[in-house]
C-alpha cells in the first residue's frame, strides 16, 4: 500500500477512535438530511420525477468533487482535507432546511455532496492507515459507525418529524452537536507525511482489477442511494403507512445495516473478501424483491432489513481491498474506485425518480433488485488488488 500516511506517538486505539468519530459524524449528517426527505418533497410540491432531478444534483456534487478530492489528500493531506472539509458540511447542512424553491435546494445540494466526497476520501485513507497498523481487518467496523450513527439520525429525524420539529431548527441542533464532536477528535487523527506528498502523482490510471471494484461499487451505490433517497417516499406511497411511521423503512434499513459491519470483520476472515461480496449481492435481491411482491409494513420493513445487510460491507470491503494496491498512492486509488461507483450513487436515485413517473415505484425498485446480481456476477469475476 503507498501511503503517506505516518503513525502517530499516540496509542493507536485513540487514533481508532478519533477516525470512528469522523464516521459518527458523516452518518448523522447524512441520515439527518434523510429522514426529513418526504417533507422536503411535500413542501416543494414535487412530483417523482422533478424530485429525482433535484437529488440528481448530491451526486453530481460527489462526482465533480473526486478529482479535487484526490488532489487535496495528496497535496493537503488527509487530515487537513477531513477537518476542513467536516467543518464546511456541518455548516452547510442547516441550509437545506431553508430552501423554498427546487433551485435554492439543488445549489445547497450540490455543495452538500461536493464536501462529502472530500470527507469519504480523507475519511477513509485514514480508515485503511489505521487498518495497516493494525496489521487485520477493522475497515468494516469503522462503516459500522457510519452507520450506527445514521440509525440514531434517522430515529430522531423520526421523533422531530412526530413532533412537528421544522426541518431547518433540525438541522441547526444536528449541526451543533457534530461541531462539538469534530472539536473534540481533530487533534487525535493521523499527521500526514508532507516530505512524501510532494512527490507523489495524483492522477494515475487505475488497473484492471480497481476497475472491476469500481463497478461493483456502482451496483452497491445505487442500491445503497435508493434506499437513503427513496424508502421514506416508497412507504409513504406504496406500502400507504400512517405519517408518523414514515422513517420506519429507513431505520430498518440503517438498523440492519449497522448491525452486520460490527461482525463484518470477523466474517470476512472466514469467508473472503469476494465471497462475502457475493453473498451480499443474494441479499439486496432478495431483500428489495420481498419489498416489491409484499407491500405491506411487515414484508417491506423485512425486506428493507435483508437490503441493508447486504449492503452493509460491500463498500468496506472494497476500500479494504483497495488498500493492497502497490501501484498508486492510497488516496488516489480510493478516489479511482470512489470514482466509478459514485457513478451509481449520481444516477441510481434521479433514475429511479423517472421511472417511477412512467411506471411506478414498485417497478423501479424492482429493476434495482437485478443489481444484486450483477454484483454477485462482477465480483466472482473479480481477482484480488495489485
Amino acid at each position: 500500500m503507498t501511503t503517506n500516511i505516518v503513525k502517530s506517538s499516540q496509542p493507536l486505539r485513540t487514533s481508532r477512535l478519533a477516525v470512528g468519530t469522523f464516521f459518527v459524524i458523516m452518518g448523522v449528517i447524512f441520515s439527518s438530511w434523510a429522514s426529513r426527505i418526504p417533507n422536503i418533497q411535500s413542501h416543494l410540491q414535487l412530483s417523482d420525477g422533478a424530485w429525482g432531478t433535484v437529488l440528481f444534483i448530491l451526486p453530481l456534487g460527489l462526482l465533480v468533487g473526486l478529482p479535487f478530492s484526490a488532489w487535496s489528500v495528496a497535496r493537503l493531506g488527509s487530515q487537513k482535507t477531513l477537518i476542513s472539509a467536516t467543518l464546511f458540511h456541518i455548516f452547510i447542512l442547516p441550509f437545506a432546511g431553508l430552501a423554498d424553491t427546487s433551485w435554492q435546494l439543488m445549489i445547497v445540494l450540490f455543495f452538500f455532496g461536493l464536501s462529502a466526497n472530500l470527507i469519504n476520501v480523507a475519511v477513509n485513507t485514514q480508515a485503511v492507515a489505521v487498518e495497516a497498523l493494525y496489521k487485520r481487518s477493522i475497515l468494516s467496523s469503522f462503516h459500522g459507525l457510519w452507520s450506527l450513527a445514521g440509525f440514531a439520525g434517522a430515529a430522531i429525524g423520526a421523533l422531530f418529524i412526530s413532533l412537528k420539529v421544522s426541518p431547518w431548527m433540525h438541522f441547526c441542533i444536528i449541526s451543533t452537536v457534530v461541531l462539538l464532536l469534530l472539536l473534540i477528535a481533530y487533534r487525535y487523527i493521523l499527521p500526514d507525511e508532507n516530505t512524501e506528498q510532494k512527490k507523489q502523482k495524483v492522477f494515475v490510471l487505475p488497473n484492471r482489477q480497481l476497475l472491476g471494484l469500481g463497478l461493483i461499487a456502482f451496483c452497491g451505490m445505487i442500491c445503497e442511494g435508493t434506499m437513503f433517497d427513496w424508502s421514506g417516499i416508497y412507504f409513504k406511497k406504496v406500502v400507504e403507512v400512517p405519517s408518523e411511521w414514515i422513517a420506519l423503512g429507513y431505520v430498518a434499513f440503517m438498523s440492519s445495516m449497522a448491525a452486520a459491519r460490527f461482525i463484518g470483520d470477523k466474517l470476512v476472515g472466514k469467508f473472503g473478501t469476494f465471497k462475502m461480496i457475493q453473498m451480499n449481492g443474494f441479499l439486496v435481491t432478495s431483500g428489495l424483491l420481498i419489498s416489491v411482491a409484499f407491500p405491506n409494513i411487515v414484508s417491506a420493513t423485512l425486506g428493507f432489513m435483508l437490503v441493508g445487510l447486504g449492503v452493509s460491507t460491500i463498500i468496506p470491503l472494497l476500500y479494504g481491498e483497495t488498500g493492497k494496491t502497490k501501484t498508486m498512492p492510497l488516496g488516489s486509488a480510493i478516489t479511482a474506485v470512489s470514482s466509478v461507483g459514485f457513478l451509481g450513487f449520481m444516477f441510481g436515485p434521479p433514475v429511479i425518480g423517472y421511472i417511477s413517473e412512467v411506471t411506478n415505484l414498485r417497478w423501479a425498485f424492482a429493476l434495482v433488485s437485478l443489481l444484486g446480481i450483477g454484483i454477485i456476477f462482477i465480483s466472482s469475476r473479480v481477482k484480488g488488488v495489485r
